[in-house]
């Protein structure tokens, strides 16, 4: 089982890659944070604290984020996507011909060898 401390990096980790996201959005579209703010129906800070990572949005945040950088919300989450290793890839590819009753197997397996003792 995954210890909360390792849960907590990741949550951090995982925001710091959206903002990051968002910025890479914005700069693109050539938009200052104030302006994205504007169109957004957002304050400056919000912008700027979703861009750090240290703000977790609302959906009625990221709908307002996804119409001021005019970008569906699957655009939004699109480029955000964690990449999948090969390996990684083929182990999904390998448990989606499987049955449920196996995949579940598969899980209880993987996590009986990460388990810490």
């Amino acid at each position: 089982m995954e210890k909360p401390r390792n849960r907590v990096a990741n949550w951090t980790r995982m925001h710091r890659r959206f903002g990051d996201h968002v910025r890479k959005l914005r700069t693109s579209r050539e938009l200052t944070q104030e302006s994205l703010a504007e169109r957004s129906d957002l304050s400056v800070d919000a912008i700027r604290r979703i861009e750090r990572g240290s703000f977790s949005p609302s959906l009625d945040t990221l709908g307002k984020l996804s119409v001021g950088l005019d970008v569906s919300l699957k655009t939004l989450f699109q480029g955000f996507e964690r990449e999948r290793t090969d390996a990684v890839a083929e182990i999904c590819d390998f448990l989606t011909q499987r049955s449920g009753r196996e995949v579940q197997r598969a899980w209880r397996v993987i996590q009986a060898l990460f388990e810490e003792r």
